[in-house]
């Protein structure tokens, strides 16, 4: 099996020098207006000075309207170049792949924040957003590959298209939350028509060595194991993309469906057939013993989310010493001041039970 600390290779673009990537993480800490603030810049670059071999940044929403929570970059317009450009150029300086992660709320965009009745691929009672018309569609499509093509000139090495956690990409994945009868909506292969001609668009009018990765969620939000899976295996096939990235929730968690209850959920994906595909995986991975057991279960590499907020140089603490455990929670607002994350992003922390201590919530 791999070790943590073994290089990893990408179809596209420079090879991974260990198997620690930063996982995508909101943090609230960007100008109203998307672009970047330099309480961002600084949380992002002190992983990548910290050891990550692959630094993601938060999900960047592509449409003004995709906007899923105050404070979020934004990528959607030419006045976001300078802070792309200066933000891969320090991420690349300290060694570490610059990747952004591209993103659209879709039904969950609030709509107190953006002004108008959200969007999705149906219309929706509950959040009361409409559904996108077919021409609507395609523009989704094309402003996720403008927006790839931004960081490509920007100079980020790739990016990962958000497929997750009921964003919109996610909901025209989902039979429940995608009722369309056009040419998106129907069968398995007709809802993940977005997600298709996304990655056929970002491939073709980005430079050769892009990089170009996919968070999924293979449960809740309507979805199905099997159809995810199976999705999966496409896509692998296909081998447009460098990296599939599945949000477990929980790496050693058993699927939801009871008749898919036989391996881990994760044991649903390590068994295809990746060719120079790779998998990563996110979900409770903290102590570099669960990042072990998830290569030795068949990952190629693993997102860190919370371990990486309480440790910007978990890669470099654990390469210097191999009984390294990371920091126990709660911890102080003080000592995640010193993390570099703003009062914008501690403020953020607080919803989180258990992560910031009490007395710091009092005092914050």
């Amino acid at each position: 099996m791999p070790t943590l600390f073994e290089p990893l290779t990408l179809a596209h673009g420079p090879a991974m020098k260990n198997r620690f990537a930063l996982a995508p993480l909101t943090n609230q800490q960007s100008h109203a207006d998307g672009t970047l603030s330099d309480e961002e810049f600084r949380w992002l670059t002190y992983r990548a000075e910290g050891g990550f071999a692959l630094t993601m940044t938060c999900a960047s929403h592509v449409q003004a309207v995709g906007l899923g929570f105050p404070g979020q970059l934004g990528n959607f317009g030419e006045q976001h170049m300078p802070g792309l450009e200066r933000l891969a150029a320090a991420i690349k300086g300290f060694g570490s792949i610059a990747v952004m992660q591209l993103h659209h709320a879709g039904y969950r965009s609030p709509r107190e924040v953006i002004g108008e009745a959200p969007v999705g691929p149906s219309d929706d009672e509950a959040t009361g957003s409409r559904a996108l018309s077919t021409g609507e569609v395609e523009q989704l499509v094309e402003d996720f590959i403008a927006a790839a093509e931004r960081c490509d000139r920007s100079g980020f090495d790739g990016v990962e298209a958000h497929g997750a956690h009921s964003y919109i990409l996610c909901q025209f994945l989902s039979a429940e939350l995608n009722r369309r009868t056009d040419r998106y909506g129907g069968s398995a292969e007709n809802r993940a028509r977005v997600v298709r001609e996304i990655i056929t668009g970002i491939r073709a009018r980005c430079r050769p060595d892009f990089s170009l990765g996919i968070r999924l969620s293979p449960e809740r939000f309507g979805l199905k194991v099997m159809e995810i899976r199976e999705l999966a295996r496409q896509l692998m096939t296909e081998a447009a993309l460098d990296y599939i990235d599945l949000s477990l929730w929980d790496y050693a968690k058993l699927p939801v469906e009871e008749e898919h209850q036989d391996r881990t959920l994760m044991g649903w994906f390590t068994d295809l057939d990746r060719g120079n595909v790779r998998l990563g995986c996110a979900g409770k991975i903290m102590t570099p013993a669960d990042a072990q057991a998830c290569l030795d279960q068949g990952m190629d590499f693993v997102f860190l989310g919370r371990a990486g907020i309480l440790h910007h140089d978990y890669p470099k603490r654990l390469a210097a010493d191999p009984g390294f455990l990371p920091a126990q929670l709660p911890v102080s607002a003080e000592y995640l001041l010193g993390e570099r994350l703003s009062p914008a992003f501690l403020d953020y922390m607080n919803n989180f039970p258990g992560f910031v201590a009490k007395e710091a919530l009092e005092t914050a």
